[in-house]
């Protein structure tokens, strides 16, 4: 690869995540504005771009420690300080006195989030994220102010979005494993049945937008603790191991141990 066109490689996926911090960033303009429905479409679109980084980095072989840092710093942002502000403008500065706490508090845990995530990109399985992503964490939040940008709609929306701050930002600090597309090859071929499912989803989200991305939004939060909840049920409720119990999500190891092999005899007869 020529050593222009390796530079170009190497700085494409950054012009995404500036892209992500440029769209979180105008979501917050937008939010100063009173336009609550076009900044949490700013966040979803966020998400899509956060997720191309990534990919096109992994493709390219231009993963680099300065890019998952520069991209966690981003998520800081935009899918933390942006979703925490957002809901402040939106109505919990009306809500109660004390109500930005729960903005920080969800600013805090985005950030702890990305931080433990940057210690154990190494050791934990791709195919799982553990604790909620926070793009998915963003867009529960955002998708709540989707679907009713006016505080004032329901008397009971602001409070609402004050728990929802406090329960998405500990499903962020958990230990529930949820289902990444990270672990996805984008080569692979797919059937031709996964096209069914994919237009039913751009139906609904064509004709019920805000009702799609609620929805969506709170069964993957919910996912979490979900497949935890069945997977203690399905043992019985209790741990694999009594002196090691099992993370949240986390599926019981077996741990067989294999019988020694016989010591070799001290002498060989020799036979013709």
């Amino acid at each position: 690869m020529p050593q222009r066109l390796k530079r170009g490689a190497y700085l494409l996926p950054s012009l995404f995540t500036i892209a992500n911090m440029l769209l979180g960033f105008y979501a917050v303009v937008c939010g100063l504005r009173g336009q609550f429905r076009l900044a949490a479409l700013l966040v979803f679109a966020a998400a899509i771009v956060d997720t191309f980084d990534g990919l096109i980095a992994r493709l390219t072989g231009t993963e680099s420690e300065f890019g998952k840092e520069y991209d966690s710093l981003a998520d800081v942002i935009t899918f933390g300080a942006a979703p925490a502000l957002l809901t402040y403008l939106w109505g919990l500065q009306d809500f109660h006195r004390d109500a930005w706490l729960l903005s920080l508090f969800f600013m805090v845990c985005t950030a702890t989030r990305l931080a433990r995530f940057n210690v154990q990109h190494k050791v934990v399985d791709k195919r799982w994220f553990v604790g909620l992503p926070t793009p998915a964490a963003a867009g529960t939040i955002c998708s709540l102010l989707f679907w009713a940008p006016d505080a004032e709609w329901r008397p009971w929306m602001e409070g609402l979005v004050a728990v929802s701050l406090l329960v998405a930002g500990l499903l962020m600090v958990s230990t529930f494993r949820y289902r990444s597309v990270k672990g996805a090859d984008p080569r692979q071929r797919m059937s031709y049945r996964v096209a069914v499912p994919i237009a039913a989803i751009f139906l609904v989200l064509y004709y019920a937008p805000y009702a799609f991305f609620l929805t969506f939004a709170v069964l993957y939060a919910l996912s979490g603790p979900a497949v935890w909840l069945w997977g203690r049920l399905r043992r019985g409720g209790g741990p694999s191991h009594p002196d090691r119990p099992d993370l949240p999500g986390e599926e019981p190891r077996s741990e067989v141990l294999s019988p020694l092999p016989p010591p070799p005899p001290d002498d060989i007869p020799f036979r013709r």
